[in-house]
């Protein structure tokens, strides 16, 4: 069978029920959702632990690795050549419905997740899509904390103690480097930008029965993250629309577009890097070469690194996510 010209890509997301979750992606987003908890969706997945299938055109019903097998380099870009050496998309695309606390937990950098899990590290981002007044998160450690004072705290069964709590509300956006300890708190909604990694050391689970993994997370926890900052958006000078730049790393950058109705984008992947776009509010139309592609909000499209010129023009006044691989 011949493999299939290269065109926009959309997804079946992979429903996940943590204890955590409820029913907000239903409620609040409009989701078509399973019944009972339904704690995350994986929109953009290539895991062992989730695969996305594909939604539309000539590969609808294949898997993202299918996508990745069939299109090599000209799906993934040339900067990803690592990745798809070792036969993986380089990115996790999710949303989050907290309607409790999540675990208390901590992700190792790529060197410590290669050599004990046999994946990748896992840098993360959120991006709040909803926030219930009060809402709050943890972010980094309070003052005064120690390696071995942390331990002490553990063992006495008194962890809180040396948790940063932060208030959160609406758009804000939350840079997660790895050996962040860190918590998403009941009432918040987000979408969740990282690497393509599933590997998660908790430290503390509120009560509930499930594995911590204290030395590991002691092995790879930040204690300098007191009280971390969250860094402010970057605003890109210049830009066809007001864009700025709300997430870097030598894994992602992630910038957030406002267009008004009627304005667009033109852009063009030559090659070297996919890119992911989502629509966080209003609707937005993908125009290129092939069958334009319309979403609304929530949603989010994979533009193959191939494809050449595109453009994205916003129906509605809109918010977008534009993702790239530096």
């Amino acid at each position: 069978m011949p493999t299939p010209a290269l065109y926009p890509l959309t997804f079946s997301p992979v429903f996940k029920d943590y204890p955590w979750g409820g029913r907000n992606l239903a409620t609040l987003l409009g989701r078509t959702i399973p019944d009972g908890i339904v704690a995350e969706s994986w929109e953009i997945a290539d895991h062992p632990n989730g695969a996305s299938a594909i939604a539309n055109g000539a590969l609808q019903g294949a898997t993202l690795q299918e996508a990745l097998a069939k299109w090599g380099t000209d799906l993934v870009g040339s900067r990803n050549a690592d990745d798809l050496a070792q036969g993986r998309f380089p990115l996790l695309v999710k949303l989050l419905d907290a309607n409790r606390w999540l675990s208390v937990q901590v992700h190792p950098d790529d060197a410590y997740a290669r050599q004990h899990e046999g994946e990748s590290g896992k840098t993360e981002m959120w991006v709040v899509l909803h926030a219930e007044p009060g809402a709050e998160l943890i972010y980094g450690f309070a003052p005064g904390v120690s390696r071995e004072l942390f331990a002490e705290a553990i063992e006495a069964g008194e962890t809180e103690r040396w948790l940063h709590r932060m208030p959160v509300q609406k758009d804000d956006v939350i840079f997660v480097p790895t050996g962040t300890i860190h918590a998403l708190g009941p009432g918040i909604l987000v979408a969740e930008i990282q690497q393509n990694s599933d590997t998660t050391y908790r430290i503390y689970d509120w009560g509930r029965p499930r594995p911590l993994h204290i030395q590991q997370a002691l092995d790879v926890l930040d204690f300098g993250l007191v009280e971390p900052e969250v860094k402010p958006p970057v605003v890109v000078p210049d830009s066809q629309v007001p864009t700025e730049v709300i997430g870097e790393s030598r894994y992602f950058r992630t910038e957030r577009l406002r267009m008004s109705a009627g304005n667009g984008w033109a852009g063009q992947t030559d090659g070297r890097m996919f890119e992911i776009w989502g629509v966080l509010a209003g609707e937005a139309t993908l125009n290129w070469a092939g069958e334009p592609l319309t979403l609304a909000a929530v949603s989010w499209m994979l533009i193959p690194a191939g494809l050449g010129e595109f453009r994205v023009t916003a129906a509605s006044d809109s918010v977008l996510l534009r993702v790239v691989t530096p």
